[in-house]
């Protein structure tokens, strides 16, 4: 009885001799040690690793019945979704997956913005993590012409042009780009090679990047302190915990509360009105009739909108490129002496608030037709965009800063803030009996208070 469990040790053991899988869990998992004050903000980075994993296990199996054919191609994605056996909920666990992969990097990228990740000593992490930003949007752009239907045709074609503005060398790219002179059989293929093998691998390869950079530096924290300053007599940060088992479990219920959404948004609204799915994709692509309005899918359209701006083609196509490069340049951009938000100046929380809704409003304009005042309203929000980047070494040396302490700070948790919860709760409601029923209302002047009261200490913290 005691040969099997000493025979499954001597295997495991002539493994782990040949292959580091332990020192590779302890120095990533076990012994990795982490801020102890992550917040909701920190749940994005490992959502992002779960939609990659989803895309690659759906995009496997919808290849299986897929036909790279311009002429089998619109026909073979029917095929998946009707009669293929759950075709229907790969195919939309793919197209929600891709529409989530961008929310959940925007939402990673924005905490980045908040809480300093990208200054020194992590730009290499920043950068790594951009160029995955980059390779995100080429696979995603090379998989939306795979459907075959009309708004994939016509986006592609509008995209692809766009290079032929860039001189000397642009007709001749754009044709390599399409493999022929219009959006055809060649173009699906290449494009079907490259969204299934070639970039996807670039994708894993910096992700891999992503992460050693990551965990060679360490990660940061809501506090911007640097953890590694303070340790105990066994080396461990003070302020640090292993990631496992802690923030693996607090992963687990990001994980849980991000599947709740995603699986309604998969059973009950797939194509979110238009804009997880174009309702103008489920007709076959038809190169000789052109859509009525043209526009990419919504995680491009703050791009798209930046160069619909621009009235010079070639102009909008740089920049609509440079509002991309400029992120690459974030690190040297900004600079301030702290990291996180919350010991920066007024100045740096109300630009960053300006260029969170000036991206939300390119994003907007992007998908609506063009008019004039939608182009007056572009090129405003443009400023805006470029303006946070370009003028950030200017207006980061006027910061009043606040102190940061040494050691990290810890929040309030959910359950410290029921008390504070419940009594608001019973500010802007209010008992009314009648008869022997008591029933809670609205309370309209609890409300307005409640609401004064929140605008004051926002502009205390812009301040």
């Amino acid at each position: 009885m005691n040969l099997k469990p000493t025979r499954l040790r001597m295997c495991g053991n002539w493994v782990l001799d040949r292959f580091p899988l332990a020192q590779v869990w302890n120095e990533h998992m076990a012994h990795y040690y982490a801020p102890k004050n992550f917040n909701f903000w920190y749940f994005f980075g490992s959502l992002a690793l779960l939609v990659l994993v989803n895309q690659f296990v759906t995009g496997i199996l919808l290849t299986m019945n897929y036909k790279p054919d311009a002429k089998l191609a619109f026909d073979s994605v029917e095929y998946i979704m009707r009669d293929v056996n759950w075709g229907w909920l790969v195919r939309y666990m793919h197209s929600t997956g891709a529409s989530a992969f961008f929310i959940v990097v925007y939402l990673h990228m924005f905490r980045g913005l908040l809480y300093g990740s990208f200054k020194q000593p992590r730009e290499l992490i920043w950068i790594f993590g951009m160029l995955l930003f980059v390779a995100l949007m080429a696979e995603a752009f090379m998989g939306y012409l795979l459907p075959w239907g009309q708004m994939s045709y016509w986006g592609a074609q509008v995209i692809i042009s766009l290079f032929s503005a860039i001189p000397v060398v642009g007709d001749d790219l754009a044709l390599w780009i399409r493999g022929d002179y219009v959006i055809s059989d060649a173009t699906l293929n290449r494009f079907f090679a490259f969204h299934v093998i070639a970039v996807p691998l670039v994708l894993v390869l910096l992700v891999f990047m992503h992460i050693v950079a990551l965990h060679e530096v360490g990660s940061n924290n809501p506090d911007g302190v640097d953890i590694k300053k303070s340790k105990d007599p066994w080396g461990h940060p003070t302020d640090g915990i292993p990631f496992h088992p802690y923030y693996t479990v607090k992963d687990v219920v990001g994980v849980a509360v991000f599947l709740i959404f995603f699986a309604t948004v998969i059973f009950y609204m797939p194509e979110m009105g238009g804009y997880f799915l174009e309702h103008a994709n489920f007709i076959p692509a038809d190169p000789m009739k052109t859509p009525e309005h043209i526009a990419p899918v919504w995680y491009f359209t703050p791009f798209y909108s930046i160069l619909r701006a621009i009235p010079d083609k070639f102009a909008g196509v740089i920049g609509m490129g440079g509002s991309i490069v400029v992120l690459f340049l974030l690190p040297w951009l900004d600079r301030g002496k702290v990291k996180s938000i919350r010991y920066r100046g007024g100045i740096y929380k109300k630009a960053l608030l300006l260029f969170v809704i000036s991206f939300v409003a390119l994003g907007y304009l992007g998908t609506q037709p063009v008019t004039p005042l939608a182009t007056t309203m572009a090129r405003i929000f443009t400023a805006i965009y470029f303006g946070f980047f370009l003028l950030m070494p200017i207006y980061t040396r006027w910061e009043k800063l606040k102190p940061v302490p040494n050691h990290i700070t810890m929040q309030p948790t959910l359950e410290e803030r029921i008390p504070e919860l419940k009594a608001l709760f019973e500010e802007v409601t209010e008992v009314k009996s009648e008869g022997e029923i008591s029933k809670r209302s609205f309370n309209p002047t609890g409300a307005k208070n409640v609401l004064i009261r929140t605008a004051k200490n926002l502009k205390e913290s812009l301040d």
